[in-house]
């Protein structure tokens, strides 16, 4: 059965019965979640305990997974070094599920691997890694992709920029 993005959502929002006050709760916990129960509630326009009741139950139901600080790579070069960040395009040589479901867990258990896709049609998997330097990103390549005798083909595509870094999950109008 295939879903799409826009199912699924609805599948969610229709088992915990999401109203416009929990979308822009989510909205505006995407946007910043370092604010204070008193803020997130003006912000939203209800009150403080409702606001902390509604929080709770949208992480209950795992729609909120974790809240994380986002870092400027910009503002911690001068102090760590540039690094590298590289998106990889990966082929297998088998795609049976068990194959597909090993080769993910390997890499998803790699702090250097920050996201990992499993795509189609064309490639297999799409990663976006990151690294400390070019000598860095040689050990991750032997460690994933040339140690894996099931990797048929690895392209990577090194960042010059990034232009934008947004992770939201559009809500639609919240």
């Amino acid at each position: 059965m295939d879903f799409d993005f826009y199912s699924i959502i609805t599948c969610i929002m229709e088992a915990i019965a999401l109203d416009a006050t929990d979308l822009r709760l989510l909205d505006a916990l995407q946007r910043d979640a370092s604010q204070t129960n008193q803020q997130l509630a003006a912000d939203t326009h209800i009150s403080p305990p409702t606001c902390l009741r509604r929080v709770q139950r949208l992480k209950a139901a795992g729609l909120i997974e974790r809240q994380v600080a986002l870092l400027s790579p910009d503002k911690l070069a001068p102090l760590l070094g540039h690094g590298l960040q590289a998106i990889v395009e990966l082929s297998l040589d088998r795609q049976d599920s068990d194959a597909l479901d090993a080769f993910e867990a390997r890499v998803i258990a790699d702090d250097a691997v920050q996201q990992c896709y499993r795509v189609s049609p064309g490639p297999d998997f799409m990663l976006i890694v990151a690294a400390r330097d070019m000598p860095g990103y040689l050990a991750l390549a032997q460690r994933l992709f040339t140690a894996d005798a099931n990797v048929r083909n690895v392209k990577a595509f090194f960042s010059l920029k990034r232009a934008k870094f947004a992770p939201r999950v559009p809500l639609g109008e919240a």
